[in-house]
Parts: structure tokens; sequence; C-alpha cells
């Protein structure tokens, strides 16, 4: 039985509907509109003979146009930009439907032979346009790859396949086992634990957990060709690069996960939270600093700008920390006396309890607009998350936010401190802007553009857990420099015919 507490923790589904992220049709009738975006010239069409093949070896398929735009529609803003101007991202593609590795091999086999595009999909709550299909070909959607497969009591090691979606997942380890993964991305309800790995999410709690890279003991992968591999399946290892490594964060473009096996946690039975409030953004980003670099390792250390304070605690004057912890009650307290005389140097204490209920509350409308705001047809929002170390965030903060203010059409830009580390944190931004219909798409690269110059100026990392997809790929070669060049190699080895995703992470 799930408890109260963890009912808090967002094991519930609230306003989700587990399966099903379909955004609405706010202008399904409106024609094409001047700089909407065009995601692909020539998408491939699968011939009929193929379709036939695909359908002797999947559950089912789909073929009809409007099916497969609604089948494959995702959550990133861009997509939206696009449909809502009468071009959607999915001019052409056929849908498979499986419910095995098996499965997933005699498909990938059928491609490969013929040279057919595969695009993995599952939950489609990528904001990036990471499981667009813009090239066409098949949509392998894997959500029927929902079972779970074994679990190592003394180890705390879960196997699972790689279509369960992210509630029942956690629902099932606790009341079955007793375990939490402890990832709380906010798509938790909306995403699966193949889509965690295929795109390097973090949860809500990375601080005390980790990211998803942190999490993952091995992995089953289905090549382009249509070989299973297994690669990880060791706690630490000196036997060359890390392979298992590889695959996660590589957004279906060198192969296709089937099977997950997960290091897990015991539930907690302890947790505290408290909350200070700091006269600048920098004075918070120093306090978060500190207390990671004293040595503890809260589950939360959430830092929000005065914008962003107004709107989720109603206290636009400061900027808002939250710190919440659990675990034992021994590591939770000792890490509370270092966070508590940190902040008392210059913070000013707050209602924990509050802010936290506040944050329970609120947690998964990140970017949401002020009371009372109507947005008109031309609003458009989205948020952009980065990593960089401590030393270079307060003036990338500052110069960011300035960069997306000075583009005409912009409402508001703000950001909060989500997770954090020793060496760096990330940086949660928020992007709103209001213009003429015509004219969001232009706004949206302009804002894109603008606060990836400041990131890349600043030799920050573009992405912490939303990844690359189509939106950040025009970005990734002055962000990699040579190791671009060691991508590109890698794709070609993995993934000779460039059937996998091919057009993502800016290959």
């Amino acid at each position: 039985m799930i408890s109260k507490e963890a009912l808090k923790r967002g094991y519930n589904r609230g306003n989700y509907t587990v399966g099903a992220p379909t955004q609405p049709h706010y202008a399904t009738a409106v024609g094409p509109v001047a700089g909407a975006p065009v995601f692909t010239a020539n998408p491939v069409k699968v011939p009929q003979d193929i379709v036939e093949k695909l359908a002797a070896v999947a559950d089912r398929i789909v073929t009809g146009s409007r099916e497969v735009v609604e089948g494959t529609r995702d959550w990133w803003a861009g997509t939206m930009i696009a449909e809502t101007s009468g071009r959607p991202a999915t001019p052409e593609a056929v849908i498979v439907h499986v419910s095995s590795t098996g499965q997933v091999q005699e498909v990938m086999r059928i491609a490969y032979a013929s040279e057919i595009p595969v695009t993995v999909s599952a939950g489609r709550s990528n904001v990036t346009g990471a499981a667009l299909p813009v090239a066409g070909g098949i949509v392998l959607d894997v959500c029927g790859l929902n079972k779970f497969t074994g679990f190592d009591e003394e180890s705390q090691i879960v196997e699972v396949e790689a279509g369960v979606f992210g509630d029942l997942f956690e629902e099932t380890i606790q009341s079955v086992y007793g375990m939490t993964l402890g990832h709380w991305p906010s798509s938790y309800a909306i995403s699966t634990v193949g889509g965690w790995v295929a795109c390097r999410g973090a949860g809500q709690l990375s601080t005390r957990y980790g990211k998803i890279e942190d999490m993952v003991y091995g992995l089953d992968v289905v090549l382009a060709n249509g070989d299973l591999v297994s690669v990880g399946n060791s706690t630490r290892a000196a036997v060359g690069p890390d392979v298992l490594q590889l695959f996660i964060g590589s957004e279906g473009t060198l192969g296709v996960i089937t099977k997950i096996r997960f290091k897990v946690h015991r539930l907690p039975d302890y947790g505290r939270a408290i909350a200070y409030g700091f006269s600048t953004f920098a004075d918070g980003l120093e306090a978060c600093r500190q207390i990671m670099q004293q040595g503890a390792t809260p589950a939360a250390l959430r830092l929000y700008d005065e914008l962003e304070s107004g709107v989720q605690f109603g206290l636009p004057e400061t900027n808002v920390l939250l710190i919440a912890d659990e675990g034992a009650v021994e590591a939770v307290d000792a890490g509370f006396a270092i966070s508590e005389r940190v902040c008392g140097t210059n913070g000013t204490k707050l209602n924990g309890d509050v802010i936290f209920e506040r944050w329970l509350e609120t947690r998964y409308l990140t970017g949401k607009s002020a009371e009372g705001f109507k947005p008109s047809p031309g609003f458009v929002a989205d948020t952009l998350e980065m990593i960089g170390p401590w030393k270079s965030l307060p003036a990338i903060y500052t110069e960011l936010v300035e960069a997306l203010n000075n583009i005409p059409g912009t409402l508001a830009g703000s950001a909060h401190q989500s997770h954090a580390y020793v060496d760096g944190a990330c940086l949660y931004f928020s992007l709103r802007g209001e213009v003429d219909v015509d004219q969001r798409a232009q706004w949206y690269r302009a804002a894109w553009d603008a606060a990836n110059e400041v990131i890349i100026r600043h030799r920050a990392t573009l992405s912490h857990h939303h990844g690359v997809g189509l939106l950040r790929g025009p970005y990734m070669e002055a962000s990699l420099e040579a190791g671009m060049e060691i991508l590109r190699a890698v794709k070609v080895a993995l993934d000779p015919k460039n059937i996998l995703n091919p057009g993502k992470l800016g290959l």
C-alpha cells in the first residue's frame, strides 16, 4: 500500500493520462504560415511490400496519415508551432507496435535490408524533438515492452523492459519490493524508463539519487542490423571505455534499448525540509555551492530567482532556496546541520513546511505564468536547462536572462537552479514570448540562439537532462568541437546505413 507520504512525493498520476501525451489542436484549420518549421522535404515512404513484412512480425501497424501524426506528436514547442501552422512534423511514416525484443530484432532486420529509417517511440514526452520521425520510414513503438523480468534483492537490482511507464514502474517497485529508483522527472507519469535512459534524464531528487546514468546497471540493446547485445552489468570495472554509457543518452541513434537493469534504493523512512531567502540569485548560488562542497547531499536543493519565487511561492522580493532530504535520520540531520550553518550567514529563514508543500503542488508547472495571465494565439513558452561550473553560473544567469529579455516579443526570462553537484549545477531557464502568430517560429529560434550563444561562450554544457534531439542540433558542433567527430565515427561504426533516428544529436 502506498502511503500518503509517498503520494506527496509524486507517485500519484495527478492530471496526467498515461501513454497519451497529446497536445490540443489549437488551430488545426489554420493553413501554412510563413516561418513555421519545415522538418524535412523528402520523407522516406515505406513500400507496400515492406509494410506487409512488418505487419507479419508486429502486433499491429498504423498507416493512416492523421493517426500517424497524432501517434508521433511530442511535447516540444517546435512541434506545436509547426502543427498549428499547418505543417506537422510527421508527414510520412508507418507506426509499428511491438511487444518483445524478438520483434524489435525482426523489424530492424527488415529496415536494415531495405535501408529504411527507424525512429523509436514510447511515451513521446520529449521536449527537443528527439523522437520525431522527420525522415519518415518506420516509427517503432515499444510501449508494448512493458514487463518486469527480475529482481535481485541482495544486490538491489530490478530488471524491466523499456516500455514501462515511470509511474507504474515506481508504484510497482515500491509496493512489491519496497524499493524506489529515486528518479522524478516532471514527465515521470507520461514517460517510459527506456526514454529516461535514451535521453539521459534527471529527476528532481538527483542530488540525492543521481541522474539516470548513475542508476543503470546494464542494458539490452538491439543494433541497427538486428543483433542483440547486453552491455554494462558490472558495479565498477577497468576493462576499457564504458560501452554502457555509449548508449545512455544516444537518443535512439545507436541502437534500440529493450531491457534495463536499474540499481534501486530502499524506501526512505524519514524526511525534512527547510527554506531560506537570499537578496540576490548569486548569493543563493554561493550558498548552494558551499552546501555541496562541505559534504551535504540533500535530495532537493532548488534556488528560484525573484520572478519564479513570486510565481511559485508568492515571495517576489526574495530568491527562495528550498532544501529537502530523505533517508536515514542520522544522514539527513547531518546534512541539514551543514545546510543551516551555511544559509544562516546571509540568508533569511523562511517557513520550510509551507514552501515545501507549495513546491509539491507546483513542481510540475515549471515556467508557468502568473495567476490571471491569459495567453494569446501568439504566446510561446519553453524551458532551457544547461549545466556549468560554479565559477561561471552567476554570469551565465545574468547574461542569459538579459539576452532573452532583449529579444522583441519576450515577456520574461527567468531561472531556478534545479540540480547541484560538487563542481557545478544546472540552471533551468523559462522562456516566454508573445508575438504575432506568424512570427512564433522566428521568436523561438532567436531566443534559443541568444541563450546558447551565452552558454557556448562560457564553455558550459548545452543540456543537463532534456537532451539534444532536433532543437539543440545546430549548436552541437560549437559545443562539442573535436568531440563531434568522435560522435560521428561512433555513429558510422554502429549504424553504417544511417537508419537509426537520422538527423538527431546534430548528426
